[in-house]
C-alpha cells in the first residue's frame, strides 16, 4: 500500500497527482484491483498458472535451442 500523498505548499496539483500515480504503479495496485474485480474459481486460477508455466517453459526451451544447447 502506498503512503498517503500530501500536497506540499509550493507544489501544484499535477505534480502531486503524478507522484501518487507513480506510487500506485510501483505497488501494482491497479493490476491487483483488476485481478480481484471478479471472482475466479480455483480451477481457473490453476489453469491460468499452468498456461503461464507452459509459456515460460516454451520460451526458455526456444532460447536454449537458439544458443545450440538443445537440438
Amino acid at each position: 500500500m502506498p503512503k498517503v500523498t500530501q500536497k506540499y505548499p509550493s507544489e501544484n496539483v499535477e505534480k502531486m497527482l503524478s507522484r501518487f500515480k507513480r506510487a500506485i504503479e510501483k505497488d501494482n495496485l491497479i493490476q491487483e484491483c483488476r485481478k480481484r474485480e471478479f471472482y475466479e474459481k480455483p480451477s481457473e486460477t490453476r489453469k491460468r498458472a499452468k498456461a503461464a508455466a507452459k509459456k515460460r517453459w516454451q520460451k526458455r526451451s526456444e532460447e536454449l535451442n537458439q544458443r545450440g544447447f538443445i537440438e
